[in-house]
């Protein structure tokens, strides 16, 4: 007997129970009547949303799930719901997986390996289940399991010994580089182990720092890549399963391309920073344009998040600033026809100079004059942010905020930073990825040598190694944990590595006060880098 699953890659909101229940039943029609799907599967946490972290400890989201599943019961039939839920079973919490048929919940699986590193903290809120759980759809037998159990051997193991022919997945699977194609093998593996079909199905959407990538996709039983869903949108396929002497074999259907990694950098930047903007209502986004390559990639990524239309620029030259700065920043505004305008900082620059001048009076210019003038610039978007209920992105990079190169309430002021987690050659890298098909960031800010212009003359170079050398020194220090010692063996000078590192932990302080940011990397600060501000380490 042939059986046909819907999968729903969907893009959903955290805590939004009831939007999240309509999303459910809204796909549930589709795949029945339009797809002819016997059953439709969702991602992990499908009615709360992945992760909803503390939101957990409330009880009235707990009320509004049972209330959501009670409503699925009612009023969906003639298809199996299979889809992703907090639920509470003798005051014990549970990462729940349930098949819902004809008005009743017939099978519940409970998440059994609870992810406790990086990002996750699942053992905060859920207790481990146990049992297998194989239901039987439509006459086949049907595994299921949730995330990080399809990580480890046993859980998959299980549901084959208890006689599954075909094993479901549920996920919220954040992206980082790399990961689409380790979670291939990785699946791959563990069908090769069982001999069985897996179905992976992933969440996709922005959520704060995280993106879900989607890429849901189905290998047949000897680990054979027979389907793959698309990237960094929402998707719903249907897989049919062919029943041929006792094996159920996936039909092989459309297997979209994993995106080059530049290409799955950009997306999910892009990606991250819509959910963003959109799900927190914003009307729009603002940003600071300097003609520098951090804001110019940040340009390019809210134009292609938000459309043109809703972005706004402003330009803030400062007695420091070059010329060509503002004209490379007005070409690409215009190129990209997006609203801009030019609000010079010095008359708020004198008047502050003025106000401070007893205060200063004795001392020599130093970093507290370069500060001012950021924080003038801050105080002027978050000004017109408030005004017009655009968010301020922010614009500085993974390797600035690493070292402290940046200001507190000036160039870091904001609400959201899509390239926090993007490190300074990457950023060049994304730049040229950007022009790939014409020039949307003007050559001159790709080919120029980094400058704050805070003073004169400046450049990147007189504060920090050249970035060939400090991004590998951070890729080390931060991403794999090396020590000094480790790195200096790498083939580093002791006395570079030495400062990078000092900057690194004299700036937790800087980096707690950030905005959050999309994370790219395995390692990304905020809620997978976690250090103490106060340390003798």
């Amino acid at each position: 007997m042939n059986l046909r699953i819907a999968l729903a890659q969907l893009d959903l909101l955290v805590g939004d129970v009831s939007g999240n229940r309509e999303r459910v039943m809204e796909a549930a029609r589709k795949a029945r009547d339009q797809q002819g799907a016997h059953a439709i599967l969702f991602p992990e946490l499908t009615l709360t949303s992945y992760p909803p972290e503390d939101l957990l400890l409330r009880d009235e989201l707990h009320e509004r799930v049972e209330a959501a599943l009670a409503e699925l019961c009612r009023s969906v039939t003639g298809i199996d719901l299979i889809l992703g839920y907090p639920r509470r079973r003798n005051g014990v919490l549970f990462n729940a997986a349930g098949v819902i048929r004809d008005g009743r919940i017939v099978a519940e699986y409970y998440k059994a390996l609870l992810p406790n590193y990086s990002v996750f903290d699942e053992k905060r809120y859920f207790e481990p289940g146990g049992d297998p759980c194989v239901v039987m759809i439509r006459g086949v037998p049907v595994g299921l399991t949730i995330c990080e159990d399809i990580w480890y051997r046993s859980p998959a193991a299980r549901a084959a010994e208890h006689g599954a022919r075909i094993l479901l997945n549920l996920n919220a699977s954040p992206y980082h580089r790399g990961k689409a194609p380790e979670r291939e093998e990785l699946v791959q593996k563990r069908s090769g182990e069982t001999g069985l079909p897996i179905v992976y199905l992933n969440l996709v959407g922005g959520q704060d720092e995280l993106v879900f990538d989607g890429g849901s996709f189905v290998v047949a039983g000897d680990g054979t890549l027979t389907q793959r869903l698309p990237y960094f949108r929402e998707s719903q396929e249907v897989v049919e399963f062919l029943d041929q002497g006792g094996r159920m074999v996936p039909r092989p259907a459309g297997v979209t391309r994993q995106p080059e990694e530049l290409a799955g950098i950009y997306q999910a930047l892009v990606l991250g920073t819509r959910d963003y903007v959109h799900k927190n209502g914003f009307r729009g986004a603002v940003l600071g344009l300097s003609g520098g390559i951090d804001s110019a990639l940040t340009l390019a990524i809210a134009v292609d998040a938000l459309g043109a239309d809703r972005i706004e620029v402003v330009m803030m030259p400062s007695r420091y600033t070059a010329p060509i700065s503002n004209e490379d920043a007005v070409r690409q505004a215009e190129t990209l026809g997006v609203e801009h305008r030019t609000i010079p900082i010095e008359p708020a620059f004198e008047a502050f100079l003025k106000m401070l001048a007893d205060e200063f009076a004795g001392t020599r210019p130093d970093t507290t004059e370069e500060n001012i003038q950021a924080r003038c610039r801050g105080i002027v978007l978050m000004a017109i942010s408030n005004k017009k209920g655009k968010i301020l992105l922010t614009t500085g990079n993974k390797s600035e905020m690493s070292v402290g190169y940046a200001t507190l309430y000036g160039d870091m002021a904001g609400g959201f930073a899509p390239i926090k987690d993007v490190h300074k050659l990457l950023v060049y890298q994304l730049a040229e990825y950007c022009n790939r098909e014409r020039e949307i960031i003007p050559r001159r800010v790709i080919e120029r040598p980094p400058s704050a212009e805070l003073a004169p003359d400046q450049k990147d170079s007189d504060s920090l190694p050249p970035y060939e050398i400090l991004d590998e020194i951070l890729l080390r220090y931060i991403e794999q944990d090396q020590g000094v010692k480790q790195i200096v063996a790498a083939g580093f000078d002791r006395a570079v590595v030495e400062r990078v590192v000092r900057m690194v932990e004299r700036n937790e302080y800087k980096r707690r006060q950030a905005p959050p940011g999309i994370k790219i990397t395995q390692r990304a600060f905020g809620r997978d880098r976690r250090y103490p501000i106060t340390s003798g380490f």
